[in-house]
């Protein structure tokens, strides 16, 4: 580190120097005691050297609380969400997904969760005054292959799923132009993908929502069941590097998550996050459920949901926690044009 261009006394870098310090991050890890014995600097001149070399690695400057209440600070406000191209899910979730921290969506297979995943990457494209972000979506499959027909379908179905918008944006948006398919067969190429890859799409403004379809596939598939301290610390570093791409462009991440059956009913040395009362959790226990700020669940229940002619089975979206967010629930179901909430009351759409 080039001490001369901190807005410090000679004297002071002189001491550093001499300490043999060569960083900011040694000089920000000793505590001010150590720093004196160290430097034999006075302990105001340790409490000058910590600030100024505290401000030179800021990023950004703080923000106090009446400068967010003022509106000083609209980058930070977490107004806008992305939508997801239905008012029953978007009233659900007051909004839409966030648009920083990791959104998980939980449920068993055949559940309904890429559903999801294909819809907000075509809610993505629209305009924000639509509920979009106006840019991609980056698609990292680590199952099996992409479901590009399914795609291709949610496509030509669009003004279908938004009569409200004009039928001319939405013929004009290129939805399969943007949105990037990554293929991630270990870990190892999962944490370049998301360390070198995506971040190139994010800061050309190509992209503003990551989609891991799933997370658990890989992490469970390439670790023993003795192996849960490294398996936690590789979930520690994939997790810290989607938080800091979501907080610094301001995109939405979305995690599909397995989930583990319940063989010994309701422990209370375990972590149930409110589900008791379910046969299955959300897979890769306590470790990634303390990097989730939205968990959700989708399950699939008996009977049939009516629409128009049509049926198909109904689905029942939960949110088991979120900052922001009470402990509530919808059905909704899905359609050839894709995923619907079902109001309730509506005498369209009955549970048979």
């Amino acid at each position: 580190m080039e001490w001369e261009q901190l807005e410090l006394n000679p004297r002071i870098i002189a001491a550093v120097k001499k300490g043999n310090f060569r960083s900011a991050k040694e000089v920000l890890c000793v505590s001010g005691p150590d720093l004196q014995r160290l430097t034999r600097l006075s302990k105001a001149d340790v409490q000058r050297l910590h600030q100024a070399v505290a401000a030179s690695v800021r990023k950004s400057k703080p923000v106090t609380a009446l400068q967010l209440i003022q509106g000083e600070c609209p980058v930070l406000e977490p107004g806008h969400r992305l939508s997801f191209a239905c008012p029953v899910l978007d009233g659900l979730m007051r909004g839409g997904l966030p648009l920083r921290g990791i959104t998980e969506l939980a449920g068993e297979s055949a559940a309904g969760k890429t559903q999801f995943c294909l819809q907000l990457c075509l809610s993505v494209q629209y305009p924000q005054e639509h509920g979009g972000l106006n840019s991609g979506a980056v698609y990292i499959c680590t199952e099996d292959s992409f479901p590009i027909k399914r795609l291709r379908q949610l496509i030509t179905q669009q003004p279908r799923l938004r009569p409200d918008l004009p039928p001319a944006l939405i013929h004009s948006l290129r939805f399969s132009d943007n949105i990037y398919i990554e293929h991630a067969a270990d870990l190892e190429a999962l944490q370049v993908c998301v360390s070198q890859r995506v971040p190139v799409l994010l800061k050309r403004g190509l992209v503003r929502l990551l989609v891991v379809d799933s997370v658990a596939a890989l992490f469970r598939s390439e670790f023993q069941a003795d192996e849960a301290v490294q398996r936690s610390r590789h979930l520690l570093a994939f997790s810290s590097t989607l938080h800091r791409l979501s907080h610094t462009y301001a995109a939405p991440v979305l995690c599909v998550n397995q989930v583990t059956d319940v063989v010994d009913g309701p422990n209370p040395g375990r972590c149930d996050y409110g589900l008791v009362g379910s046969k299955v959790l959300p897979a890769l226990g306590i470790a990634w459920a303390n990097q989730v700020m939205v968990r959700l669940m989708l399950r699939r229940l008996a009977g049939q949901v009516k629409s128009d002619s049509r049926s198909c089975a109904p689905r029942k979206l939960e949110v088991v926690f979120a900052p922001h967010l009470p402990r509530s629930s919808c059905l909704c179901g899905v359609w050839e044009e894709g995923v619907r909430g079902i109001p309730d009351g509506d005498s369209d759409l009955q549970t048979q």
